[in-house]
C-alpha cells in the first residue's frame, strides 16, 4: 500500500510537472504535428530524453553539489532551453516552405502526406499520365526517414532540455526524502512513466488532428496548425531568455 502510494505520487507528480510547463509543450509541438500518425513516437522521445537528462543533473548534484556553481547553472539554464525552443519553432516555419524541384514545368502546391510541407516540382502536361502516376507513387509513401529523425531530434531535446533546467532537480527532491532505496527508485520511475506517458498523449493528440486534416485534404488548415505550433515555440523561448521563470 504505501509503494502503491509512492508510485502515484511520483506519477502524479511528473503529470503536473510536464503539464504546468508551456516550454514542455512547445517543444514536442512542431515535431509532433510533422509526424503526424507517428507523432506518439516524438513524445515517447522526448519524454525519455528529459527524463535521462534529470537523472544526469541529478546524479552529478548528488556527486559534485560542493563543486558545482549551482546559482550560474540555475540562471543559464532557462536561456539554453529558450535557445532550443526558438531553434525547433524556427525550423518547423522553415520546414513548412521547404521546396523540391523535378520534371520539366514548375508547379507549386503544399503537399499533405505524410507531413505538410510546400512543395515546387516541374511536370509536362502533354501526355504527363505517366509522370503524374510516378508523382503520385513518390509522394504517398511514408517518409519513415522523416519521422525517425524527428524522434531522435525529440530524443536529443528532451535530454538537453532535462539536464538544462538546473529547477527540475526540485520534482525529484522528494525521492531523497523517502525512507529506503526501493521508495526512492519508485518514485523516480513512476516520475519517469508518468513524463513519457503524458507526452506521448499530448504529441498523438496533435499527430491524430494534422493527420484526419490531412486525410480531409484541409491544406490550409495544415499548414497554420503547422506555422502556429513554430510561432509558439519561438514565442516562449524569446519568454524563456528574457523572463526566465
Amino acid at each position: 500500500m504505501i509503494h502503491m502510494l509512492t508510485f502515484l505520487t511520483g506519477f502524479i507528480a511528473s503529470v503536473a510537472h510536464v503539464v504546468t510547463g508551456p516550454d514542455h509543450m512547445a517543444a514536442v509541438t512542431p515535431l509532433a504535428i510533422d509526424s503526424r500518425k507517428k507523432s506518439w513516437m516524438v513524445g515517447f522521445s522526448w519524454g525519455l530524453g528529459h527524463t535521462i537528462g534529470m537523472l544526469l543533473i541529478g546524479l552529478l548534484f548528488v556527486l559534485f553539489k560542493k563543486y558545482l556553481p549551482v546559482e550560474a547553472i540555475s540562471r543559464h539554464s532557462d536561456t539554453v532551453i529558450g535557445v532550443l525552443l526558438i531553434g525547433i519553432g524556427g525550423w518547423a516555419i522553415l520546414r513548412t516552405y521547404i521546396h523540391h524541384s523535378h520534371g520539366n514545368r514548375p508547379h507549386t502546391h503544399f503537399h499533405t502526406k505524410p507531413y505538410l510541407y510546400a512543395h515546387i516540382h516541374k511536370h509536362s502536361h502533354s501526355g504527363g499520365t505517366d509522370q503524374a502516376g510516378s508523382h503520385s507513387d513518390e509522394h504517398d509513401h511514408e517518409h519513415t526517414g522523416t519521422i525517425k529523425q524527428n524522434a531522435f531530434t525529440a530524443l536529443f531535446i528532451g535530454t538537453i532540455h532535462g539536464f538544462a533546467g538546473f529547477s527540475h532537480l526540485f520534482a525529484l527532491l522528494p525521492s531523497l526524502a523517502l525512507p529506503t532505496v526501493l521508495d526512492s527508485v519508485i518514485y523516480i520511475s513512476a516520475f519517469a512513466l508518468g513524463t513519457i506517458t503524458t507526452m506521448i498523449l499530448f504529441a498523438f493528440i496533435l499527430g491524430v488532428v494534422a493527420y484526419k486534416a490531412a486525410a480531409r485534404d484541409k491544406q490550409r488548415f495544415l499548414k497554420w496548425f503547422t506555422l502556429t505550433g513554430g510561432f509558439l515555440a519561438i514565442c516562449i523561448g524569446v519568454l524563456w531568455i528574457i523572463h526566465p521563470v
